[in-house]
């Protein structure tokens, strides 16, 4: 019994690195596509957003506040995959994680715009960076969902149940 229990543990603490994993490299991966995607100017908005409400200058807005911003929105990340690992991981459909990174774009460009003095209203913002950046945070979502979903299935699925 006591095996058993400290095997679960075992298993509950490897997953929850594993969520960590995926959610600080998704949030680098996905963040530098999004630098890209800035740089070639398919989106006004690049990564040095999360800058704008602490940090001043225009250091910000040049490639070391994008750096900067990559190393932050893949340590936020951490935190998105977290509250993925607990409040979708159970689903095995990989319309959780759009839904999930759907969510996640309307809570930035809409609810957390008030703390951005530098993002356009969505109005003006432009069609191409609307579609870019909700194509960037669904393709982020899926990635995370898709990845802790899978990890989740094979930790502990009803059909892969380990035998000691």
């Amino acid at each position: 019994m006591e095996d058993k229990k400290s095997q679960q543990m075992e298993t509950d603490g490897s997953f929850m690195s594993r969520v960590i994993s995926v959610g600080f490299f998704g949030g680098l991966i996905w963040s530098l596509i999004a630098f890209l995607a800035y740089y070639l100017n398919f989106t006004k908005v690049g990564p040095a957003l999360i800058l704008a409400p602490w940090a001043l200058g225009k250091w910000k807005n040049e490639w070391l506040g994008h750096l900067i911003g990559v190393v932050i929105l893949a340590l936020l990340s951490i935190l998105v995959a977290i509250g993925y690992r607990f409040l979708l991981s159970k689903v095995k459909s990989m319309w959780a994680g759009i839904l999930y990174g759907t969510v996640l774009w309307f809570i930035v460009f809409y609810v957390l715009h008030p703390i951005f003095p530098g993002l356009e209203p969505m109005n003006k913002i432009g069609k191409n960076t609307v579609v870019t950046t909700l194509c960037l945070f669904i393709l982020y979502g899926l990635f995370i969902g898709m990845t802790i979903s899978f990890e989740y299935s094979e930790r502990y699925g009803t059909n892969n149940q380990k035998s000691s």
